[in-house]
């Protein structure tokens, strides 16, 4: 699959390389094209056992970094959205979205609107984020995933975790879901884009624990889960 990443910072740079190692080829953007292909030089590259001319087999993507945020979309499968709220506006405008350069496109929305360590919501009006994500990317598919857990989560040999998700779209849910498992996680469908401010609260509650001293696990009860469909 061919993923566009829109920023370069932790997140991006970990997921980026996950999928690199999963076979992907990623494109990535910035506003710094220095930091974009640092990003991407850190994301690594597939390898090749033997010689390829004599049956020899590549495993694993390719990672670079695009000249700009439009080129790192541009025909891209899915686009990885990981900036900082405040950020949001400047690099969607780069990209090209208001144009409609993310029509059609899968977007993933691992972005959290919450004051950094407080945990409260940012968006006033009670629609998520995710929502205003979608109406500055007007005819991308967003889906809300990946904003619960950092960085360090998608490095190898990590103990698998469950990403919930949610969107509007039943294709780029399960483009997204695929892009989960990739990744190392099992993905798990909340339902409609409106859900994602429930998701987003939730990271808000867990930065707050986290900040007040608190381990958020210890705080969620544990409930056995019931046998459900897979995403």
């Amino acid at each position: 699959m061919r993923i566009g990443i829109l920023g370069t910072g932790n997140l991006a740079t970990a997921l980026g390389a996950a999928w690199v190692r999963a076979g992907h080829d990623v494109v990535v953007g910035g506003r710094s094209h220095e930091k974009a292909a640092a990003a991407a030089a850190a994301m690594g590259a597939g390898t090749v056992t033997g010689d390829p001319g004599r049956g020899g087999t590549a495993t694993g993507g390719t990672a670079r970094a695009g000249a700009t945020p439009a080129e790192a979309v541009a025909g891209q499968d899915a686009v990885l959205l990981a900036v900082t709220w405040t950020g949001v506006p400047d690099i969607l405008r780069a990209a090209g979205a208001a144009g409609g350069a993310l029509s059609g496109t899968v977007l993933i929305d691992p972005v959290n609107a919450v004051d950094h360590g407080v945990g409260e919501h940012l968006v006033a009006d009670g629609r998520a984020a995710a929502e205003h994500i979608a109406e500055l990317a007007p005819g991308a598919h967003v889906v809300k995933a990946f904003h619960l857990f950092p960085a360090d989560q998608w490095s190898p040999g990590r103990a698998p975790v469950t990403v919930p998700i949610a969107g509007d779209d039943e294709a780029a849910l399960h483009t997204a879901a695929g892009l989960v498992r990739d990744a190392g996680a099992e993905p798990a469908a909340v339902g409609p884009l409106r859900r994602a401010r429930q998701l987003e609260e939730a990271a808000g509650l867990v930065i707050a624990l986290v900040f007040a001293g608190h381990d958020p696990g210890a705080a969620v009860p544990h409930v056995p889960a019931r046998a459900t469909a897979r995403a």
